[in-house]
C-alpha cells in the first residue's frame, strides 16, 4: 500500500474515532454504563494511535543522513508497536478494571436508550472507516487471503487500523448486548460483564498487532515477486553470469534493501565490473524504486574456489574435491 493510501485510511481513522469518542463519553455520563465508558475509553486509545501512526509515517520519510545512513524508516514500525502496546494497556487494561469495579459496586443504567442511540452512531463512524481500511487493505493484498496477507504485509498502519476498527465494531456489539440484559433484567454487573468481554477482545487484538509490528521491527525479507524481479534483472546485466540474493530486509513499508552475491565473466577488467554494477544499480532502481540500497558481493564460479588440503601449504579445488 502506498504511503499516501495509508495516510488516508489512518486520517479517517483518527477522525471517526474522535467523534465516537466525544459521544460515548457524554453518553457514558449520562447513563452510567461501565461498557459505554470501557467504549469511550477505547475509542480514545484508538485517536491516540492513529496519531502515533500518523507521527510515523512522517518520521519513516525522513531521508538518510550521517547519524542513520539507511533512513528513518524503521520509524514507523517502532511507533506501530507502541500502538499495540497501548492499545492492551490503555484500552484492554482500562476496560477490565471499570467492569471488576462495575460487578463489585454494581450502578444501575439510567436512560439505556441513550446508549443504543450512541452504539448506533458508532456503528456508522466507525463501521465507514472500517470500509475504507478494508478497501485499501483488499487492493493492497491481492489474491492473497487475508491471514495470509497481515503475515506478508510490510505496512503496519493498513492492517492495524483495520484491526482497531474491527475490535471497535465487536466491542460495540458487546456494548449493546450489556446494555440490554443490564436493562432488562435489571442486573448491572451484565454491564460489567460486556466490559470485560471488551476487554479480552482488544487484548487479543492488541498482542497480535504487538506480534506482527515486533517481527517488523526486527527485520522480515522482501517478498518472493520481489527478490525474484531482482534477480532476473540482475541476469539481464551484460558480464554477469550468475546471481544470487545474499539477503532482503525492509526498512519501510516502501524502502527495501537488497545484498547480492553475483559472479561476473572471468575476461571482464575491474572498470567493466564497475561498469556491470552501475547498469544493475540503474536498472533496479529505475524498476523497483523502494529498492533503496543494494550492495554487491563478488564471488568466484565453482570451479575457481579451492579448499584447504590435508597438508599445509596444499590446496584442491572445490570440483576435484566433489569427484
Amino acid at each position: 500500500m502506498a504511503a499516501s493510501q495509508s495516510k488516508t485510511v489512518v486520517y479517517a481513522a483518527a477522525a471517526g474515532n474522535l467523534l465516537v469518542a466525544l459521544v460515548k463519553f457524554v453518553a457514558a455520563w449520562w447513563t452510567s454504563s461501565s461498557s459505554m465508558l470501557s467504549e469511550a475509553i477505547h475509542s480514545v486509545v484508538d485517536t491516540g494511535n492513529q496519531l502515533l501512526l500518523l507521527y510515523g509515517l512522517r518520521q519513516a520519510a525522513r531521508p538518510p543522513d550521517a547519524s542513520h545512513p539507511l533512513g528513518y524508516g524503521r520509524e514507523l514500525y517502532f511507533w506501530s508497536f507502541i500502538v499495540a502496546l497501548l492499545l492492551f494497556t490503555l484500552g484492554a487494561g482500562v476496560a477490565f478494571y471499570e467492569g471488576v469495579q462495575h460487578i463489585v459496586h454494581p450502578h444501575p443504567i439510567e436512560n439505556a436508550t441513550v446508549n443504543y442511540i450512541v452504539i448506533a452512531c458508532a456503528v456508522v463512524f466507525e463501521g465507514t472507516s472500517w470500509l475504507i481500511a478494508l478497501r485499501a487493505f483488499d487492493r493492497a493484498k491481492g489474491g492473497a487471503g487475508y491471514i495470509e496477507a497481515v503475515i506478508r504485509s510490510k505496512d503496519p498502519p493498513a492492517f492495524i487500523v483495520l484491526f482497531e476498527d474491527s475490535a471497535a465494531l465487536i466491542g460495540l456489539g458487546l456494548a449493546a448486548l450489556g446494555t440490554f440484559a443490564s436493562d432488562y433484567f435489571g442486573k448491572p454487573e451484565l454491564d460489567g460483564a460486556a466490559s470485560i468481554g471488551i476487554a479480552l477482545v482488544l487484548g487479543v487484538t492488541a498482542l497480535t498487532l504487538a506480534r506482527e509490528s515486533k517481527g517488523l521491527l526486527i527485520g522480515e525479507p522482501a517478498s518472493p515477486r520481489l527478490r525474484d524481479a531482482i534477480l532476473t534483472t540482475a541476469r539481464e546485466i551484460d558480464g554477469i553470469v550468475s546471481a544470487h540474493i545474499a539477503f532482503t530486509v525492509h526498512m519501510a513499508p516502501d524502502q527495501v534493501i537488497a545484498a547480492l552475491s553475483l559472479e561476473f565473466r572471468d575476461d571482464l577488467e575491474t572498470p567493466d565490473i564497475e561498469r556491470a554494477i552501475d547498469q544493475l544499480e540503474f536498472a533496479i532502481h529505475q524498476r523497483h524504486p523502494e529498492v533503496i540500497a543494494i550492495f554487491v558481493k563478488p564471488q568466484a564460479s565453482a570451479s575457481q574456489i579451492t579448499l584447504p588440503g590435508r597438508f599445509p601449504g596444499r590446496a584442491r579445488r572445490l570440483s576435484d574435491s566433489t569427484k
